[in-house]
């Protein structure tokens, strides 16, 4: 006789899954496989079983986002939904600025909490969120995706056995070209390029690098960065002309309090001539490494080549050959699919899990000494926040 499996069935409002990234890399690539793979396996006769419900404002883009997914579950009367006890998370993906009301209201409702970063559009409401949250005593949770990259999990690999003896300096580099949409459709959304709808590159990425860095490389002690609007006038999804009133492009200086300087460059106005999508440069004293998005190449210090400047003759050394790739020693899952475990786990289980609504605010935080350094043209402290 077989021991009996043990479900817990958590109820998931999952509100924005209609948008690009609640939709694949939310639903598609993460709660969905969790369910097809018989739900989260946490012991031998005990399973964790997600039992989501698609909120959105539009009924027919549910209707087939449901047909798709599989899911059956939808409703575009979010405050009935909060209502139902069999639901225990509210997952929010909408646009930032329609984040911090909802969030609200689930955590005024009992749910539990995670949500897409940024968690707010400014810093005072990002705290006010993790405050609120944690007053009622719910456990709350934001997206933090890249640090599961295979990339960044074999840079953190690398520096936890030692590899780069002391490192010196970060250099990273992320973007791509975002079409216009006048002759060739957008690939990105509208409302990214317009500040009023809570676009803008750096309140976008910098809550990105707010958590690499933390923790990857140390505290982040000052900033200086210059931002820009490169493309003046873009189209939306209808082909509508508007004004891009939003940042997209942020060249940033971080110092670290360990003395470490990274320099991290963002831009939707860039051709890509990289490995990837985004790099990541670590030097240090006993060798460097580049991380892209899922590969690593290494230059340890016996094998770095001694270059003489002389730019009256033919470069003979081949710098690219002088660098390993890292070859594949473990399989990686979705790094969405994999915080989320993580948080379901956190939920049953009461694990610890530490990337809450404050670690969100330290990222808005972060945005919003980037936009100081910009218009002041000047360094700018970042300060304990609570």
């Amino acid at each position: 006789m077989t021991d009996q499996i043990k479900t817990h069935t958590i109820g998931i409002i999952m509100n924005g899954v209609t948008g690009r990234m609640g939709k694949n890399q939310h639903l598609l690539r993460s709660i969905v496989p969790i369910m097809k793979q018989g739900g989260l396996k946490i012991s031998d006769n005990e399973t964790i079983m997600p039992k989501p419900i698609l909120v959105g404002r539009s009924q027919s883009k549910l209707e087939k986002l449901a047909e798709e997914s599989g899911v059956s579950e939808w409703t575009t009367d979010l405050d009935s939904v909060l209502n139902d006890h069999q639901y225990q998370i509210y997952f929010d993906a909408q646009r930032t600025d329609l984040r911090v009301e909802s969030v609200k209201k689930a955590v005024a409702a009992g749910k539990h909490i995670y949500c897409e970063k940024p968690s707010a559009v400014t810093t005072k409401e990002a705290v006010e969120l993790y405050q609120v949250a944690d007053k009622e005593g719910v456990k709350h949770g934001v997206v933090q995706d890249k640090l599961w990259l295979p990339g960044l999990v074999k840079l953190r690999q690398l520096r936890d056995q030692g590899y780069f003896g002391e490192i010196v300096s970060v250099k990273a580099d992320f973007g791509y070209w975002v079409f216009e949409g006048d002759t060739i459709p957008p690939q990105r959304p509208s409302w990214n390029y317009r500040k009023e709808d809570g676009g803008g590159i750096i309140l976008d990425m910098f809550c990105h690098w707010r958590y690499v860095i933390d923790n990857l490389f140390g505290d982040i002690k000052s900033v200086s960065c210059i931002s820009a609007t490169h493309i003046k006038k873009r189209r939306d999804e209808n082909g509508m002309p508007y004004d891009a009133t939003a940042d997209d492009a942020a060249y940033a200086i971080f110092e670290l309090k360990n003395g470490v300087i990274a320099q991290f460059n963002a831009s939707w106005a860039t051709r890509v001539r990289r490995d990837d999508l985004l790099t990541i440069q670590v030097d240090g004293t006993k060798g460097s490494a580049v991380a892209g998005l899922r590969d690593v190449w290494v230059q340890p210090y016996g094998a770095t080549p001694k270059p003489v400047w002389n730019p009256d003759i033919e470069q003979k050394i081949d710098f690219h050959a002088g660098w390993m790739k890292l070859p594949q020693q473990q399989e990686f899952d979705n790094a969405f699919k994999i915080q989320w475990e993580l948080f379901l786990r956190h939920i049953v289980l009461d694990e610890p899990f530490r990337w809450n609504l404050l670690e969100a605010a330290k990222g808005n935080q972060l945005a919003d000494v980037g936009y100081e350094a910009a218009d002041k043209r000047q360094w700018i402290d970042v300060k304990d926040l609570v």
